[in-house]
């Protein structure tokens, strides 16, 4: 009661940032859109969907609209999949609803018993099954069950979890597929001798999978390491970051072998980003705002649930988790040891269970007056951006990680001009992609590095950032 009025006291004095107002959101216009359909650049004619090449202008004026909308629609049906796939990742390194070891080479060879890959896959697929038919509090098996139960499976039934099974065991043998096929890619890059190409290739590589919502903590570290990087260089001043986007926050649902899952879910990103801005001091508290952008309801109602607990008195407690085992770098390691001292305080982190006790943990509870500043809304980077930006509404900062990689050429391209109205002249977007330049768009190439996780090839992350240059020309 005591901490309610604390917060009510806060708001009152104005001590909470101001949350950025709701905007409408617009789909990307023809006019808006036609330098990209307009661009003479290969890699985007040769991304550019197949019934829109060869309309004139004048179809393409009038078809806009539908084909847009439409292809929106199809953009947001790819997060089932996603769904699935993140379901998959809770499978095979879940360890709220086993006992068997994650099916990892370190795992099973440290608890597994003697058992092999194969066996520890199969006794989980089974304990996943009986969790989902009995779910109870556990809110990632709930989200497992209503998976399922969409599909029109009554899991609670005997013929219901062998469907599961098969479900499940069918979903798993696509992502294993696309996994491979992902790294046959990656190796197809690696052989065309030319960075550039590399770098372009890499960075659509997954333009034809799910959505999926997973995210971590490094990438966080990634960013605040690159905006320390701009800040050095000069790109960034001192308390000069007052309106920051992030497109596609994420959730920490189970994302991959460093994810768990005897936590509630939680979303970093936004957290993460107010702290780094905090502790360069390239931004102050009291004038910050962050709007995060992402076509997630389950991203997007989470953000919001957690604004009303801060607006209500409520807590909202981040869980950090590290494996030894993992190799973290000593900057990486660094990273995790001091997140979050910007925005919260030191808390009791919740105990992995048991096989999971190697593990390294600890939590931050964060001020209500930080989770009040994070604004979410509903947006489809590549057809959508906010209408009619004000000059004082547009961002500083817009960062996008682990997204631009889900789509093709043409469409990082519309994304980037989307981003391009999102931003004051002078504004960075931060990406770990490398997007093609097209001399209409005003964004421009301003420096990249990269970050190591750990010493194993390839654990890193490249972040490129962009500078928007002059407003564009008016739409008509």
């Amino acid at each position: 009661m005591a901490h309610a009025a604390l917060v009510f006291a806060l708001v009152v004095a104005g001590a909470f940032a101001p949350a950025a107002a709701t905007t409408r959101t617009v789909f990307v216009s023809y006019a808006e859109a036609r330098p990209v359909l307009e661009a003479l650049d290969p890699a985007v004619r040769a991304a550019m969907p197949a019934d829109l090449r060869g309309r004139s202008p004048e179809q393409l004026r009038v078809e806009w609209g539908a084909w847009v909308a439409e292809r929106d629609a199809e953009i947001r049906s790819r997060l089932e999949q996603g769904d699935a796939d993140s379901i998959v990742n809770l499978l095979l390194f879940g360890v709220s609803f086993t006992r068997q070891p994650r099916a990892t080479e370190n795992d099973i060879s440290r608890v597994g018993q003697g058992k092999s890959m194969a066996q520890i896959v199969a006794a989980r697929l089974d304990d996943l099954v009986a969790g989902i038919a009995s779910p109870g509090d556990n809110e990632r098996l709930q989200f497992a069950r209503g998976f399922v139960e969409r599909r029109g499976i009554d899991p609670t039934t005997p013929s219901g979890r062998a469907k599961t099974k098969d479900l499940l065991a069918t979903t798993m043998s696509r992502v294993f597929a696309e996994a491979i096929d992902v790294a046959r890619a990656i190796e197809s890059a690696k052989q065309l001798g030319d960075r550039k190409a590399e770098l372009a290739r890499r960075s659509t590589i997954y333009h034809d999978r799910g959505l999926s919502s997973d995210t971590s903590i490094l990438p966080a570290f990634a960013i605040e390491q690159s905006l320390e990087s701009m800040k050095a260089q000069g790109l960034l001043a001192a308390e000069t970051v007052r309106r920051v986007a992030i497109v596609g926050p994420g959730l920490d649902f189970a994302d991959k072998a460093g994810g768990y899952d005897f936590y509630p879910q939680q979303t970093i990103q936004p957290f993460a980003v107010i702290d780094s801005l905090l502790r360069l001091g390239l931004a102050k508290s009291a004038d910050l705002q962050l709007t995060t952008y992402d076509l997630s309801p389950r991203v997007n109602e989470h953000l919001s649930a957690a604004r009303n607990r801060a607006a209500g008195g409520g807590d909202y407690t981040l869980q950090l988790v590290r494996d030894p085992a993992a190799g973290w770098t000593p900057a990486l390691v660094g990273y995790w040891q001091h997140f979050g001292d910007q925005i919260g305080v030191a808390a009791w982190p919740l105990t992995p269970p048991g096989g999971a006790d190697a593990l390294e943990t600890r939590a931050v509870t964060l001020r209500p007056d930080v989770v009040a500043q994070v604004a979410p809304e509903d947006l489809d980077i590549v057809f959508q951006h906010p209408d009619r930006l004000a000059a004082e509404e547009r961002f500083d900062l817009v960062i996008a990680t682990n997204i631009l990689v889900y789509y093709d050429v043409f469409e990082q391209s519309l994304a980037l001009t989307n981003v391009s109205r999102m931003l004051r002249p002078g504004g960075f977007l931060l990406s770990n992609n490398a997007l093609f330049e097209l001399e209409a768009i005003p964004m421009r190439s301003a420096g990249n590095a990269t970050w190591l996780y750990s010493d194993r090839p390839d654990d890193g992350d490249q972040i490129f950032w962009y500078r928007r240059i002059e407003d564009p020309a008016p739409a008509h």
